[in-house]
């Protein structure tokens, strides 16, 4: 008896299992089914221009389907007509379907957002770079990293035309419906050698960088140094780092009577300067050449 009570002990514990086994299992397949391992990031990722969405409301089979966001940002949708939702995440959109369905059309809808299609996010580049046209945009991808693929070369700014609606390029001239950005890449690339990345910044999906030709923050070099001509420069260069940048004075420099020539109210004025002294954007500094 003992021994029987033994072999159906564990043929019931093998059955139960069994019998959990099959309970349990379909229904931890179906939350799997129902939340892939990429429908968190769907949801937090941000609706675009040409964008996709799959749309399925619960019960209502007639509002289910394929919806493309036109140039505008909205999606047109069955009973409600067009929702803006260029810019906002998936569940946010849902939150704002939800809504919508709820003002006198459907009590309590429960409705289900996926990408069927997601346009590539891209930034444009132009001006004064080797490689100008349309890159795409990666995850976290920042304004020194773009122009790095560019070639951006000597400019010393760089203009980002960031329009609400992600569309085609902008020039800063017709950003009159979005921001724009003027960073001084002379600033952030010493704020980088100090392990400052606080100006650089990060691209949004749309964004239009424009290198001008015309440098702002350029001075010019003349007279005694070995290399005259002009040079962009940061703020805060000192009239020491301007004759380095040119490659030093010549053995014939006048050290002691440095000059920087400089407009102030319209007018040019001569400034004596030591080389401690710092020296602003536009200035000429001239080296003279000493007496014997």
């Amino acid at each position: 008896m003992g021994k029987c009570f033994g072999w159906c002990r564990s043929a019931t514990v093998t059955l139960f299992g069994a019998l959990a086994a099959t309970i349990w299992l379909p229904a931890a397949a179906v939350t799997l089914a129902q939340s892939p391992a990429t429908a968190p990031a769907q949801a937090e990722h941000v609706i675009g221009v040409q964008d996709i969405l799959n749309v399925s409301v619960w019960e209502h089979e007639d509002l289910d389907g394929k919806f493309t966001v036109q140039p505008d940002g909205t999606v047109t949708l069955p009973l409600v007509g067009r929702l803006a939702a260029a810019g906002l995440t998936i569940r946010e959109f849902e939150t704002e379907l939800v809504r919508a369905l709820s003002e006198g059309f459907i009590r309590q809808p429960r409705v289900a957002i996926t990408f069927d299609q997601i346009r590539g996010r891209r930034v444009f580049i132009f001006g004064n770079v080797a490689a100008p046209g349309t890159y795409p945009l990666a995850e976290g991808q920042t304004l020194i990293e773009a122009l790095a693929k560019a070639g951006y070369g000597v400019a010393s700014e760089a203009v980002v035309v960031r329009p609400k609606q992600p569309s085609g390029p902008k020039l800063p001239e017709h950003a009159s419906d979005g921001e724009v950005l003027r960073v001084n890449l002379r600033e952030l690339e010493k704020d980088v050698q100090h392990g400052s990345l606080g100006r650089n910044v990060i691209l949004h999906d749309g964004d239009t960088v424009f290198v001008p030709r015309d440098d702002p923050t350029r001075i010019f070099v003349t007279g005694h140094v070995r290399n005259p001509g002009a040079y962009s420069i940061a703020e805060g260069t000192t009239v020491l780092q301007a004759l380095a940048l040119a490659g030093g004075a010549t053995e014939e420099a006048a050290i002691n009577r440095l000059k920087v020539l400089r407009i102030v109210g319209g007018k040019q004025q001569s400034i004596k300067v030591k080389l401690t002294d710092s020296i602003r954007a536009g200035d000429t500094l001239v080296i003279p050449e000493r007496f014997f």
